[in-house]
């Protein structure tokens, strides 16, 4: 599951980074929307499953820190 969820948030850190790229490039570099843009409820899953794997890496960092 951890596995999962550390993919899950590199997915979105870098679709980020290109979606900040493509923004200075006038280009559309959305990974996610490029590759399910023909299924908008399937994009919106992808969005909200790395939201939660960062969400729990959040949590996960907040437990590490208080030790």
């Amino acid at each position: 599951m951890d596995k999962i969820v550390l993919i899950l948030v590199l997915i979105g850190g870098i679709n980020w980074g290109l979606i900040g790229l493509g923004g200075f490039l006038g280009k559309n570099l959305n990974v996610v929307n490029l590759l399910l843009g023909g299924v908008p409820t399937l994009e919106y899953v992808v969005y909200i499953l790395v939201g939660l794997a960062a969400l729990k890496e959040a949590v996960f960092l907040g437990k590490c820190c208080k030790k």
